[in-house]
């Protein structure tokens, strides 16, 4: 063990080590961020530490002081702004974290033939239908609205989800993590005067949708079984089988390397969401 000891008392080395590590998590923080509104509220946290380092330099005891008090109790204000985020976190961390089991096939590529079979079924025979599919954004939001499913995707479900007058089949269906989060959730309706008189409210909440998200929004008219893609404020209408696969493969296919750096993020989330859950059931 003398070369481990060796090892452990060459500082230099060690420190190098542990700023590799400090700058490896920055780096997957702000590459995780990157996109959402999450960037500006670490964009604050670094004027608040630069405010600091200049504080101290210059000796301004106030503004110290002040700062001093506003670092202390942010953690505390960041736990309870991003309560959601960090449920759902711990939730997936207790439950996968220590999985080594690859998954047999990539849930995104299982994510898009569900949407197209379930999308042609109800296309041909006009079904309204509205599906949104969480981007980097969260849709935490619009998930509280919805009734809970937390279920399995499968292309049987969404089809019977939007069965015209049964209970869950008014509202849109938001899918979240590989999961059908909600269905009959409600959506934020876009108040743009460019959209054509003849859309209805599905295509109105999609569009409002990717207004203030960069979630995918799938709409299935119920008047003319047109099927639309919504995403980012760009409107893809009457689409043909072609075109459908086309358009879903390029916004929601992801690698097999890509899913596994989500992975982990994954994880955390949900591991923080059942943590958070069985606190307040116990409370």
């Amino acid at each position: 063990m003398d070369w481990l000891t060796q090892f452990l008392n060459n500082r230099p080395i060690i420190q190098l080590i542990d700023i590799a590590i400090v700058w490896y998590i920055i780096y997957k923080l702000l590459m995780y961020v990157r996109g959402t509104r999450a960037i500006n509220v670490l964009k604050g946290v670094a004027i608040i530490i630069f405010a600091k380092f200049v504080s101290s330099v210059l000796q301004l005891q106030t503004i110290d002081w002040i700062l001093d008090q506003v670092i202390s109790w942010g953690v505390v204000g960041t736990m309870i702004v991003f309560q959601p985020e960090l449920r759902k976190a711990l939730e997936t961390l207790g439950r996968n974290l220590f999985r080594n089991r690859p998954a047999p096939n990539n849930p995104s590529q299982d994510l898009i033939q569900d949407l197209i079979v379930s999308a042609n079924y109800m296309s041909k025979r006009k079904i309204g239908a509205l599906i949104s599919i969480e981007g980097e954004d969260r849709l935490d939001e619009y998930i509280q609205t919805g009734i809970s499913l937390d279920s399995q995707i499968s292309s049987q479900l969404l089809i019977n989800i939007f069965i015209p007058n049964t209970p869950l089949h008014d509202g849109a269906v938001i899918i979240s993590d590989y999961r059908i989060a909600v269905a009959a959730g409600y959506l934020p309706l876009s108040e743009s005067d460019q959209i054509p008189k003849e859309l209805g409210t599905r295509h109105r909440a999609a569009i409002g949708l990717s207004e203030v998200s960069d979630a995918m929004t799938l709409v299935i008219s119920e008047e003319t079984g047109a099927i639309s893609i919504v995403k980012k404020g760009e409107f893809h209408r009457d689409l043909s089988q072609a075109d459908l696969e086309t358009l879903l493969n390029k916004y929601l296919f992801e690698e097999e390397d890509v899913l596994r750096d989500q992975g982990l993020i994954q994880n955390i989330r949900s591991y923080l969401n059942t943590n958070f859950k069985q606190r307040g059931d116990d409370q």
